[in-house]
C-alpha cells in the first residue's frame, strides 16, 4: 500500500509535529491575522490615552491567543458544553468592549469570532452563531454612531462559513486515513488466513504421508527390512519437500498446482498398495 500520498495530505486540525507542519500553520494563522492591522495601527497611531493604549495591547493580545488557541489545537474537533460557551461569550464579548472602548477600526475582531465559531463549535451551533456574530457586527456599528463597515459583513459571513468547510476536509482526511488503515489491516488478515490455508494444505498432505508410510515401515521391519528401508527413504524425502514447500509458501512464491496435487495423491495411494487411475494433468479445467 503506497503511503507517500498520504504523508502528503496537511496535518489539518493536529498540532504540529514538523518543522513544515508549523510554518504551514504559522502561514495559515498569518493570513488570517492580517485583519488585525488596522486595531494595531490604531494603537500606534496614539489616539487614545496611555491607560487606554496599555490596555488595547493587553487585550488585543489576550483576544489573539484565545482566537489561536482555539482554532489551531481545536480545529476540526466538537467542544464539550464548558469550551462551547467560552468560545460564545469570551471572544464575542472582547469584540464588544474592545469596540466600544476604542472605535470602529475594532469591529474586525467580529471576523475572528466568527471564524472561531465556525471551527470550534458544534456543527448544529455553527451557522446561527457566525450568523449570530455579523448581526453583533453590525447592531454594534451602529449604536456606535460610526460610518457603516458593511464590507466587514462579507468577510466576517465568509470566514465562518469557510471554516466549516475547512471542518468538513478535516473529517474527510480523517476519515480516509482510518479507512485506509483498516484496508490495511484487512490485507494483512487476508494473507495471514492465505498463508494459514497453505499451509494446512501442504502440511496436511505431507503429514498424512509420512504417517502412512511409517505405518507401513513399521509392518515392514520385521520382514522385509529392504522394503521398510525404502518407506523409512520415502518418508525422508517427503519430509524434506515438506520443508521446501513450508518455505515458499512462508515467502510467498508457492502457489498450489492442480498437476503436484495429484502426483502427490497418486504416491499416497501406491504407498498404501491401493491401485487408482490419477490422471497427471486436467487440462479441461481452469
Amino acid at each position: 500500500m503506497q503511503t507517500d500520498g498520504a504523508e502528503r495530505i496537511p496535518r489539518i486540525g493536529q498540532p504540529p509535529e514538523t518543522r513544515r507542519d508549523f510554518y504551514v500553520k504559522l502561514v495559515w494563522i498569518a493570513m488570517w491575522l492580517a485583519f488585525l492591522g488596522s486595531p494595531v495601527a490604531d494603537l500606534l497611531q496614539g489616539n487614545h490615552t496611555p491607560l487606554a493604549t496599555t490596555l488595547g495591547w493587553l487585550g488585543l493580545a489576550a483576544f489573539g491567543g484565545c482566537y489561536v488557541g482555539l482554532v489551531v489545537r481545536q480545529m476540526g474537533r466538537t467542544l464539550g458544553r464548558i469550551a462551547a460557551q467560552v468560545c460564545l461569550a469570551v471572544l464575542p464579548v472582547f469584540a464588544v468592549v474592545m469596540s466600544f472602548t476604542l472605535g470602529d477600526d475594532w469591529l474586525v475582531l467580529f471576523v475572528y469570532v466568527s471564524v472561531a465559531c465556525g471551527a470550534v463549535l458544534p456543527l448544529r451551533w455553527t451557522r446561527p452563531a457566525i450568523v449570530a456574530s455579523t448581526a453583533a457586527l453590525l447592531v454594534v456599528g451602529l449604536l456606535m454612531g460610526a460610518s457603516p463597515e458593511y464590507w466587514l459583513l462579507i468577510p466576517t459571513l465568509l470566514g465562518g462559513f469557510s471554516m466549516i468547510g475547512v471542518r468538513e476536509l478535516v473529517r474527510t482526511t480523517r476519515e480516509l486515513q482510518e479507512a485506509r488503515a483498516q484496508v490495511a489491516q484487512l490485507a494483512a488478515n487476508e494473507e495471514r488466513l492465505r498463508l494459514a490455508r497453505d499451509l494446512h494444505d501442504l502440511l496436511g498432505h505431507s503429514l498424512s504421508l509420512i504417517t502412512l508410510k511409517s505405518e507401513l515401515a513399521g509392518r515392514m521391519l520385521p520382514d522385509q527390512p529392504a522394503k521398510a528401508a525404502d518407506q523409512v527413504a520415502d518418508i525422508e524425502k517427503v519430509s524434506r519437500q515438506a520443508l521446501v514447500d513450508v518455505r515458499e509458501a512462508v515467502t510467498g512464491y508457492r502457489r498450489p498446482r492442480l498437476a503436484a496435487e495429484l502426483a502427490g495423491a497418486r504416491a499416497a495411494l501406491t504407498a498404501a498398495g491401493i491401485t487408482a487411475q490419477v490422471p497427471a494433468d486436467a487440462p479441461g479445467l481452469p
